[in-house]
């Protein structure tokens, strides 16, 4: 209306007659080339769980078809998988108060180590006690790289675990960690120290395959993960991209099935799947895993090691893969917690290219007087009877118990819609690949069932965007009571895959450590997991690490791979 009064105030009035005329015939024309017709909404409601009449149908008609065209303008806008949206998710962060100042952290490693008579032990030395060999330089990075190597080339054939070995990279990274330390410049207890990394973190010069078959050639050009930009300039040295499940999505991958060590007839679960395999048959000392909705929790399972999930905004995904930008989280794959204390220290932290990151302390102690702090335990996901599990569950609360925890029982959050939540998901991942399915080369991917991704994409299409965002609105509300439930505890004790937790804590971006407990009647590993409260890794890791040196199934590892 103000337009028009001032820029056609003047004009005679068979002009803005001819106007109108004009947008009517305009809006005539556009109804009669209409794409969608009153009978395509009326079936699409039912998908919708809509229920318009007859004349709210012909009212949105139009509008209906223009935004298609739009839509159709927008599909053909290419968009890098790098490209995130404009809205950030930030788990708020509760009443408990964060460290704001970073204290120096005591490692305290390992005090004479020795290198073991037999080469082939080093396979399953703690990068702890790797650490003080390079230190102490009873190893050279360059040794230990070229074992490794020769490690990962010797049992890929029976584990598929791996989709490139970056030796060339690996070799001139393990002669300049020397160097440095001929030089007295020592990077910290990661200086030299062999790695893996998921083949969704790009590398320059390797290709970064995803580990799907559209990707297989793929080639990120410049782009360098945050977290092995991290690593290198820490002194480590990767050597390796491991599998994993087909975008990130178990272990099935276009070279086949990534095996789980302890038994090979078994697949190693994913999507982490390399990285857990890997780092359980001694083909490297730690490895760089992520987690969307338990890729970390499942594989570390699988394959009997120690996995963290970090908070959600703690460590930079900028040159990894996205499948959901809300829930996506990088975490370290290792034999134990203190491995995953000295690995995470490293690659937490902002880079000012992922915006969903926050710096704050990690102020680890190791050692914790489990006394001391309130430790709860899921009390009715315990007494579940889950076969091959509850006993190894119950003997770790009696070894938690032991070391001085009051456990106290609790009850994990409950009568919310989690199937809409965990649409969240599905939808972002179909943004994330809406170019795979569009063009039809999602039929190039090995999976293709019903649970599989191209099945799951093309579904998520019919999750509306109103429906997207309110399902995001309850999760601020999960956010909200998982604060609450955590106010009152340091760690609560769960079965790693209990109820709903495991969707519940990915959805609010809450910490997680899950570690070996035991084994099943198939000999094959058990595990447990602690949670802990946004931003507060330490604490879990000190916890986990305290249940590891009271335990010894850390120490025992798939007796097919010991030489």
């Amino acid at each position: 209306m103000t337009i028009l009064n001032t820029k056609f105030k003047k004009a005679p009035v068979v002009l803005i007659g001819l106007l109108v005329m004009a947008g009517f015939l305009a809006g005539f024309k556009m109804a009669q080339n209409m794409a969608i017709e009153k009978e395509d909404i009326k079936a699409a409601q039912k998908i919708l769980d809509l229920d318009f009449d007859d004349q709210e149908i012909a009212q949105m008609l139009p509008n209906i078809n223009r935004n298609l065209r739009g839509l159709k303008e927008l599909h053909q806008y290419s968009i890098d998988n790098s490209v995130p949206p404009a809205l950030w998710f930030k788990p708020q962060k509760g009443t408990r108060p964060i460290p704001t100042k970073q204290e120096r952290i005591q490692w305290e490693l390992p005090k004479n180590v020795k290198l073991p008579e037999n080469k082939n032990d080093l396979a399953f030395y703690t990068v702890a006690e790797l650490s003080v060999l390079i230190k102490e330089r009873k190893i050279t990075s360059v040794e230990l790289t070229e074992f490794f190597i020769g490690r990962l080339r010797k049992h890929d054939d029976s584990l598929k675990a791996v989709i490139s070995i970056t030796e060339e990279r690996a070799m001139a990274q393990a002669r300049r960690a020397d160097d440095l330390l001929k030089n007295g410049t020592y990077l910290g207890p990661l200086h030299g120290i062999p790695y893996g990394a998921k083949d969704l973190m790009s590398v320059p010069d390797y290709k970064t395959t995803w580990g799907a078959g559209p990707y297989k050639e793929q080639n990120r050009g410049s782009e360098l993960a945050t977290v092995v930009k991290k690593l290198d300039e820490a002194g480590a040295v990767l050597i390796a991209k491991l599998t994993l499940g087909a975008l990130a999505m178990g272990d099935v991958w276009y070279g086949g099935t990534t095996k789980n060590p302890w038994n090979l007839k078994q697949g190693s679960s994913g999507s982490s799947a390399g990285s857990a395999s890997s780092t359980s048959a001694g083909l490297v000392p730690f490895a760089l895993g992520t987690e969307t909705l338990g890729s970390i929790v499942s594989p570390s399972t699988r394959n009997g090691v120690t996995g963290l999930r970090p908070t959600f905004g703690r460590v930079s995904r900028a040159g990894a893969m996205a499948l959901s930008w809300s829930m996506d989280k990088i975490g370290p794959i290792t034999r134990n917690a203190f491995d995953c204390a000295l690995v995470f220290d490293v690659i937490r932290g902002e880079d000012d290219i992922d915006l969903t990151v926050e710096d704050h302390p990690f102020n680890y102690i190791g050692k914790v007087d489990l006394s001391k702090l309130k430790v709860g335990y899921l009390k009715s996901y315990f007494e579940r009877n889950r076969p091959n599990q509850k006993a190894n569950d119950d003997k770790s609360l009696e070894v938690l118990r032991s070391l001085g925890a009051d456990l106290q029982p609790v009850e994990w959050v409950s009568d919310l819609p989690f199937p809409a939540m965990q649409a969240i998901l599905s939808a972002e991942a179909s943004a994330a690949f809406d170019a795979l399915t569009r063009s039809d080369r999602d039929t190039l991917l090995v999976r293709q069932s019903a649970g599989a991704w191209p099945n799951l994409f093309r579904s998520a299409r019919f999750t509306s965007a109103v429906d997207y965002i309110n399902a995001n609105r309850v999760r601020h509300e999960v956010v909200q009571k998982v604060n609450a439930l955590m106010e009152d505890y340091d760690v609560i004790i769960t079965p790693s895959f209990g109820g709903s937790q495991l969707l519940t804590t990915n959805l609010t971006g809450h910490p997680c450590v899950v570690l070996k407990n035991g084994y099943n009647q198939n000999g094959g590993p058990t595990s447990i997991s602690f949670i802990g409260n946004l931003f507060d890794e330490a604490t879990i890791l000190a916890v986990a690490r305290a249940y590891q040196e009271a335990t010894d199934f850390d120490e025992q590892h798939p007796p097919g791979f010991i030489n």
